[in-house]
């Protein structure tokens, strides 16, 4: 949908617009999108189907919602799931809090070249727009953290005959706010807006009139900063994912990302729900790798009132480089991607490393968790086995209204939950000691786990002892 404000007649972008709580027909996305989708699923009549396009670097999935299905993934639609607060809802309006545009310059580097507000400092945003690396590729966009500030930028890479410019001309067009979650919405806006820039160098003025259409107006408490990844419950998921999400939203990238890992995706998820600092390591374009930073974020998600509170915050800085090094070595937990490899050798800043689909640590305790034990393969057969029953669903019902992305969210939601509701419940028991049987009760390993454990305890400073073949530790 096509929408333009009576206050910036000179925008052209695309917007998603709020659910209509009476529109019971699915948007229907732009041709191509539809065909990537048709390719993967012979649903006509609701697209469920996760498709990745090696050219364009984004994942696409039409999710609809009431999707979810208890009966495949085991979760209980009576779990005491959180509230949906006023700050919430406040993140739902548009809060555009700067516009800018980056050009790189043969003598001088990166540099900003345009920016609204003037007052705003954009301080090594050039750097966080414009990945390293990024003269390789023609097209990318880059999610990333400016301060208190989340960032969208969208790059291209143009051929000009002009010996000045070496033969090429690169910009990118981004934005901040105060919340990545809705930062999708405007990815279209901004690649047509760097290929302009491209094309017609220093006419700013849809830039002008969409800052003027869409600039915030912070709450009075504070910068409104939204740091932490949502919380995937069944009702956030049916308020979020409505059929008009845009393929370029991060949450279509679950399905991918998991095939991408494969069962490594199991050693992930207990680095996450550990709280450990992880760097992603990948040549440009980075784009994609941003979303896996999303996704890795994901995986720890509970929806047990009071689970985590003591922990450190989850933090997703998507796109990092060596400007940024200064500000990781403060962080107790993060989850960030990187194109330059110098971040290998700063070990000081990381816990764990992932090059492409290689997971490894330099820190001793952690070792044992990077070995995959019969109760990681049998988690991830249970998740391909779920997958498998509902694209056969998709098959034989037309009306099937599953899909893969609430499957795989609400699976590893689920084993989180029923990790932390049987520790809890041994944790107020007359006995607080955990038994093989325990373990077992929460799908993990006695053995092959118990290292993991031990340190899930220690994070979430949960009193419990750990017996198990007669060694007992507490």
């Amino acid at each position: 949908m096509v929408e333009q404000s009576d206050r910036a007649p000179l925008l052209d972008w695309e917007e998603i617009p709020p659910p209509d709580q009476n529109q019971n027909q699915a948007a229907q996305p732009p041709q191509e999108e539809r065909t990537a989708a048709e390719k993967s699923s012979r649903v006509a009549a609701v697209p469920t189907a996760v498709t990745y396009s090696p050219t364009r670097n984004v994942t696409a999935v039409v999710v609809s919602r009431d999707r979810i299905r208890p009966d495949l993934v085991g979760i209980d639609r009576n779990l005491p799931f959180p509230n949906i607060t006023a700050r919430d809802d406040w993140g739902e309006q548009d809060r555009i809090v700067s516009v800018f545009v980056v050009t790189f310059d043969t003598r001088s580097g990166n540099l900003v070249e345009w920016f609204l507000p003037h007052d705003i400092n954009l301080d090594g945003v050039e750097f966080k727009s414009m990945a390293s690396g990024s003269h390789r590729v023609t097209s990318d966009f880059i999610y990333f953290r400016k301060g208190n500030f989340f960032g969208l930028a969208c790059f291209a890479n143009m051929p000009v005959e002009s010996e000045l410019e070496r033969g090429a001309r690169m910009k990118s067009v981004g934005i901040l706010s105060p919340s990545y979650t809705l930062l999708y919405r405007y990815m279209h806006f901004l690649e047509n807006q760097v290929r302009h820039q491209l094309q017609c160098p220093g006419q700013y003025s849809p830039l002008e009139a969409f800052y003027e259409d869409k600039k915030a107006v912070l709450p009075p408490t504070g910068t409104g900063l939204v740091t932490s990844c949502p919380t995937w419950t069944v009702a956030s998921i049916n308020r979020c994912m409505h059929p008009e999400m845009k393929i370029t939203h991060p949450a279509g990238c679950m399905s991918q990302f998991i095939q991408f890992f494969g069962e490594q995706i199991m050693v992930l998820w207990k680095f996450v729900l550990l709280r450990k600092r992880i760097v992603i390591f990948s040549p440009p374009p980075i784009g994609v790798v941003c979303y896996r930073v999303y996704c890795c974020c994901c995986l720890a998600n509970v929806s047990i009132p009071g689970i985590g509170v003591s922990v450190p915050e989850l933090r997703p800085f998507f796109y990092v480089n060596i400007a940024d090094i200064s500000a990781l070595e403060t962080e107790l937990c993060y989850v960030a991607c990187t194109t330059e490899k110098i971040f290998e050798d700063k070990k000081e800043l990381y816990d764990v490393y992932i090059d492409n689909q290689n997971v490894k640590s330099h820190r001793s305790h952690l070792q044992p968790l990077l070995r995959l034990n019969a109760a990681d393969k049998e988690k991830y057969r249970k998740l391909s086995e779920q997958r498998q029953m509902l694209l056969y669903s998709q098959e034989v019902e037309p009306d099937c209204t599953s899909n893969e992305e609430d499957l795989f969210i609400l699976f590893f939601m689920e084993m989180n939950n029923r990790i932390f509701q049987t520790l809890s419940e041994v944790a107020g028991s007359a006995e607080p000691t955990l038994t093989a049987d325990h373990v077992r009760a929460m799908g993990l390993d006695p053995q092959g786990d118990r290292s993991f454990l031990l340190d899930l305890l220690d994070v979430y400073g949960i009193d419990v002892g750990l017996v198990i073949d007669n060694l007992c530790c507490s």
